[in-house]
């Protein structure tokens, strides 16, 4: 690695759903200075048949990890968790980095005082000079001016670390980037701007485009729930027209009310105030553009339906944030770093020795319980024994592939730790050793002390004791009563247990 790459090591995250521009990206990180470190491709795809195709005979190191599809805030989770550098930047895959980004994104970052927690590049759209701009090209071109987004911005680990992480509850790329940076703010640290620049060329789009992005009102509404009403300006966020919407659906309802009730007057009324309202909206997008035939269909169209989608979505937000009553991310995992669970017995069916992937079985309530802790921000693990690999009885493919199975039914884990010992071989891995939790917890990032360890046997409390983390037992059949009688916890299930963890037992 050269000097300038030495200075500053960084883990690069890129969340993609295999985008025919990753290809661009990773051409033009290749093209450019040394990267300051490895290159991590997050696979989010919900079907993930094939394998992400990632251009070969690259100049630096490139991981690929898969999320599940579970959306860009789970996929920069599973990118920055797995790394160890002592600082994350986050691309998106559908930017182009400038040729010195590498070695501009070094000098951001080597000289920054410790109280400054992320460091934001600097986007380029371009954009046609020879006509006025598309809605689409202008909606895009605003990403210039956004504050704190992750389609280039640098977080130290410590951060991410200290409020948890991305919110998952945040499903679309959409203002989990706003609240993750409003979270390191309150955290105590101070967010900057570096002088590293990438392209963000204007993607193809469909042409009611515009109308599936007002599902972002939903994400609005999370931000007020959990920011309080000022979010807006906290994160230079402008308010847009949710009001204007609101107004044009409110005539528009009240219109066909009226009418359905005998009331032509007021019907017309109404309707004459949703014909100005939705007249306006339409001016408002065509007057700035290039009022061809084409474009102008497209925004008469779309502003006739973009009112309606805002404000569904506005609802659906709102009554999910009313009936969740939705914590900070931070607040929620406050204290508590991951919980780890044994597997079999615990999070499945035990199966003796077992290296079919068709015989895992969840055990009841398995699955409820795990997003239960998702829900809350909390990460999860899987530290497992699998001595059947030492005594011939199984190999690590076949382990491999149940766990994946249980990833499948469950998951995915934040992070596996399997030790493929057996009793006699005198490792620090096998539980009730604590080598297991350490190294889950160091995957994760977090102190072994900040960790729950949920087993059915005495051994995984006992390395729970061992790494100083917390333990819980959950009883089966083959759990013995002095296990039981010795257990610093015991819960009678694992939605018991879980919901110990989260504080509602």
């Amino acid at each position: 690695m050269s000097g300038v790459a030495a200075a500053v090591d960084v883990d690069v995250i890129v969340p993609t759903i295999g985008r025919d521009s990753l290809r661009a990206l990773l051409q033009a990180l290749a093209a450019g200075a040394p990267l300051p470190g490895r290159v991590v491709l997050v696979d989010d795809r919900r079907d993930a048949g094939t394998p992400l195709a990632v251009p070969a005979g690259s100049p630096f190191p490139v991981e690929v990890l898969r999320s599940g599809g579970r959306g860009p805030a789970a996929a920069r989770n599973v990118g920055w968790r797995a790394g160890r550098a002592p600082w994350v930047a986050f691309l998106d895959d559908d930017v182009v980095p400038d040729p010195e980004w590498a070695a501009r994104l070094v000098a951001d970052l080597r000289d920054l005082p410790a109280d400054v927690g992320g460091s934001q590049g600097r986007l380029r759209v371009p954009v046609p000079v020879d006509r006025p701009l598309t809605d689409w090209e202008r909606n895009v071109r605003a990403l210039e001016t956004s504050w704190w987004i992750t389609a280039d911005m640098a977080y130290r680990r410590p951060a991410l670390a200290a409020v948890g992480g991305f919110d998952e509850r945040f499903p679309r790329a959409y203002r989990e980037d706003a609240d993750l940076a409003l979270r390191v703010l309150d955290a105590g640290w101070r967010l900057v701007r570096g002088e590293r620049s990438a392209a963000h060329p204007v993607q193809p789009a469909s042409a009611w485009v515009s109308v599936r992005l007002q599902a972002g009102n939903a994400a609005d509404a999370w931000m007020r729930h959990l920011h309080g009403r000022r979010w807006r300006a906290r994160a230079h966020v402008p308010r847009g027209r949710f009001r204007r919407h609101a107004a044009i659906v409110g005539a528009g309802t009240a219109a066909v009310a009226a009418a359905a009730a005998g009331r032509p007057r007021a019907a017309l009324a109404a309707g004459a105030l949703w014909a100005v309202g939705t007249g306006e909206l339409a001016w408002a997008r065509v007057a700035p553009g290039p009022r061809d035939r084409a474009e102008v269909a497209r925004m008469v169209a779309t502003s006739v339906a973009l009112p309606w989608a805002a404000l569904r979505w506005r609802l659906q937000g709102e009554l999910a944030a009313a009936w969740r009553r939705p914590r900070r991310w931070a607040r929620a995992s406050a204290g508590l770093g991951a919980v780890l669970f044994d597997r079999d017995g615990t999070l499945v069916v035990d199966v003796p020795y077992n290296g079919d992937p068709a015989r895992v079985e969840p055990v009841p309530g398995a699955r409820h319980a795990i997003d239960q802790l998702r829900a809350a921000g909390v990460r999860v693990g899987v530290i497992s024994n699998q001595s059947g690999v030492a005594r011939g009885l199984l190999t690590m493919e076949q382990v491999a592939r149940v766990n994946a199975r249980v990833d499948e039914l469950l998951g995915p884990f934040d992070t596996w730790v399997v030790c493929p010992h057996g009793p006699d071989d005198g490792c620090g891995c096998r539980k009730p050793s604590p080598g297991m939790v350490h190294q889950a917890a160091a995957a994760l990032g977090v102190a072994p002390e900040r960790c729950v360890v949920i087993g059915d046997i005495g051994a995984d409390v006992e390395a729970a004791r061992a790494a100083r983390a917390r333990g819980i037992l959950v009883p089966t059949p083959v759990t013995r009563p002095e296990e039981i009688a010795r257990a610093p916890e015991v819960a009678p299930d694992l939605v018991a247990a879980v919901a110990r963890v989260l504080g509602a037992a």
